[in-house]
């Protein structure tokens, strides 16, 4: 049987498919009833899920990870695509195959792990690119880097997702620089690379998506300051002798003002033109590929139009096919 990833679910369509599962939760409904809610995915999207009328041994036959075949029936509530689960029974992850949920197969990935090599070995700063391959060189570090999300909810937030950010940052980074050429084009795509990278220990991804308890507690501006500083020793070991200084100091600006707002849990604002540019651009990275998303799992199959989008506040336009019209 042909399987139907969840982008591909449409409106009152009777699903009965296999899906990872997240986010588990048993709640009370307003008559005191309890009901189960989770979301379920495969590499092409989320779908959030509820079971009614259900119990606490329903609830705790799976964890978070699992594999789930579930039985149900989807609809649209307050426009966005839900699916209401009337069955549900755990599979053994030996009876699935993995890359039918996982985003990024293990030929993107490696795909991408060799960009950023190449670009981190392509700048032109003898010490940043020493300072780059003493991560390189950490199997530990780029093992975590290449599996880890980007985010548990909003922009890629899926194993591989933080290598795949990161690198498509990075080239944006350095093909913006050169129109620019007040901007320190290696500060701003090491800056990039360095940006996220305590998202490996920020955040846990072996089965469940969550963050850590030094990702609670400290979070991964701060985390990241901490990696750069160890890396830096190992750079000047290497050398013989201390990297500029204040070299250092703009690239530990770049971690820490990369939110570029307070409000955004920034905890400086961006105070050099590279830090200013690292903003903007990840910034644009994210909000690019949230937008795409909403695009491509919007479930107004008919419509060139999608639902009302409550986070962009308005519609988004999908277009007409270029053949005959109808809609995307």
């Amino acid at each position: 049987m042909v399987r139907r990833y969840v982008g591909e679910l449409q409106e009152q369509e009777a699903v009965d498919e296999v899906f990872r599962v997240t986010g588990k939760q048993l709640r009370p409904n307003r008559n005191g009833n309890l009901y189960l809610q989770m979301e379920l995915s495969d590499r092409s999207g989320s779908l959030p899920t509820r079971m009614w009328n259900a119990s606490e041994d329903v609830y705790r036959s799976f964890e978070n990870g699992d594999y789930l075949r579930v039985e149900g029936t989807t609809q649209l509530f307050q426009g966005a695509m839900q699916l209401i689960a009337t069955r549900i029974t755990l599979i053994e992850p030996c009876e699935v195959n993995e890359e039918e949920f996982l985003p990024l197969t293990e030929a993107e990935i490696a795909r991408l792990r060799a960009r950023l090599t190449e670009l981190l070995r392509g700048l032109d700063d003898p010490e940043l690119v020493m300072l780059a391959e003493c991560f390189l060189m950490d199997e530990e570090f780029m093992g975590k880097f290449t599996r880890a999300p980007a985010g548990i909810k909003l922009h890629h937030a899926y194993q591989g997702g933080l290598l795949e950010h990161v690198v498509n940052l990075m080239d944006v980074a350095s093909r913006v620089a050169p129109c620019y050429p007040q901007i320190d084009r290696n500060l701003l795509v090491m800056g990039a690379f360095l940006h996220d990278m305590a998202k490996v220990d920020e955040l846990v991804y072996d089965r469940d998506m969550a963050y850590s308890d030094e990702g609670q507690l400290i979070g991964h501006l701060v985390m990241a300051v901490g990696m750069l500083e160890a890396k830096v020793r190992e750079a000047e070991k290497l050398s013989g002798g201390p990297l500029d200084g204040e070299k250092v100091l703009r690239l530990k600006h770049m971690i820490v003002a990369h939110h570029g707002q307070y409000d955004y849990g920034s905890p400086k604002l961006p105070m050099t033109l590279e830090a200013l540019a690292l903003y903007y651009l990840d910034n644009l990275d994210a909000k690019l590929f949230s937008f795409h998303q909403q695009l491509r799992n919007d479930p107004n199959a008919g419509s060139p139009w999608t639902h009302y989008n409550q986070n962009m506040g308005s519609k988004l336009f999908k277009g007409y096919g270029e053949r005959d019209g109808t809609p995307r």
